[in-house]
């Protein structure tokens, strides 16, 4: 029999804390990853943004999510990677766009957000402002990988439990997921900043443009645009209708856009569950799934990681 307890199935952002959680609490820890580009952790923009991502309908995601917000500044430094701390404008171009962002708290006025970013462009009528953080998603897959290394865990070795933290990929790995989850496409765009060009911006900025959403998360060369949505399976083309529609409503919120260069599009697979909640339990003995975390992978990665731990350790979640 294998001397490896866990084997983790799946080397994105869920895997890789679950593996580490695990490790940390004395098991020996295996992980097992395909390495596929179009991972979600590695194509995501990096918010961590319980409330203004929040959707109708949600509020089981959104109070794991504030939860999970709390766990992430400790999180964070235990594995050595910096979090943005400045904050989210969620802002709207509509008076219909600014109704639909009541939830997230009180408005502010076009000029009190342009208080906060100059560079804002001249059809964003108010916004809301929050604490949410933000964190460089490909920074952090680095910073979880060596931390596992540090913690003990292996590579490719089966062990006596299995975790399937597969995201998209993992419907096709038990049975129990066959018809629970999909895989959910996004396109999303890098832009590197030009000399002459504004600077990014300090805020992350969700925005709504004419009702359409459009996120911009700042890098300390560029920025993120974000993201697409459809039904379409694992179609890993990126769209021309897709960029042209992200890089138009994107320079609607911030002209200043226009200068930077564009040098990456690609395209994600989320992993959809059919009420967008996590699929965080038991299948079999041996087995736990730890998936479906829709547009929420990141920020719910620590979160998650304790509820596979207490699974672990003959608990529930």
């Amino acid at each position: 029999m294998s001397t490896v307890e866990v084997t983790v199935l799946g080397g994105g952002v869920i895997g890789l804390s679950v593996a580490l959680f695990a490790a940390r609490a004395g098991y020996s820890v295996s992980v097992s990853d395909l390495g596929s580009p179009h991972a979600g952790s590695r194509v995501a923009g990096g918010m961590l943004a319980p409330l203004t991502e929040a959707w109708p309908g949600e509020e089981a995601v959104v109070a794991q999510g504030v939860e999970a917000l709390a766990m992430w500044p400790e999180f964070a430094a235990s594995i050595g990677v910096e979090l943005f701390t400045a904050g989210t404008l969620a802002v709207g171009t509509s008076p219909g766009d600014l109704t639909d962002l009541r939830h997230a708290g009180e408005l502010l006025t076009s000029r009190e957000v342009r208080a906060f970013e100059p560079s804002l462009g001249p059809a964003v009528r108010g916004g809301v402002r929050t604490s949410d953080l933000a964190v460089d998603n490909r920074l952090l897959l680095s910073a979880l990988w060596k931390a596992c290394v540090e913690a003990g865990v292996q590579s490719d070795v089966d062990g006596r439990v299995r975790v399937i933290a597969a995201g998209a990929w993992s419907a096709g790995l038990h049975p129990a997921l066959r018809d629970v989850i999909r895989p959910v496409k996004g396109e999303i765009l890098r832009l590197t900043h030009r000399p002459g060009a504004l600077p990014p911006p300090r805020h992350t900025i969700r925005a709504l443009v004419q009702g359409r959403a459009v996120y911009l998360v700042p890098r300390t060369d560029g920025v993120v645009v974000g993201a697409t949505q459809y039904e379409a399976g694992f179609d890993t083309d990126v769209t021309v209708a897709g960029v042209r529609d992200l890089l138009r409503d994107a320079e609607v919120v911030l002209p200043g856009l226009a200068e930077y260069a564009l040098t990456e599009a690609a395209v994600g697979f989320r992993a959809g569950s059919p009420d967008n909640v996590p699929v965080v339990r038991e299948l079999e003995p041996g087995v736990i799934a730890a998936t479906g975390h829709h547009r929420n992978g990141l920020l719910l990665a620590p979160h998650t990681a304790r509820e596979v731990l207490r699974l672990l350790e003959g608990g529930t979640s």
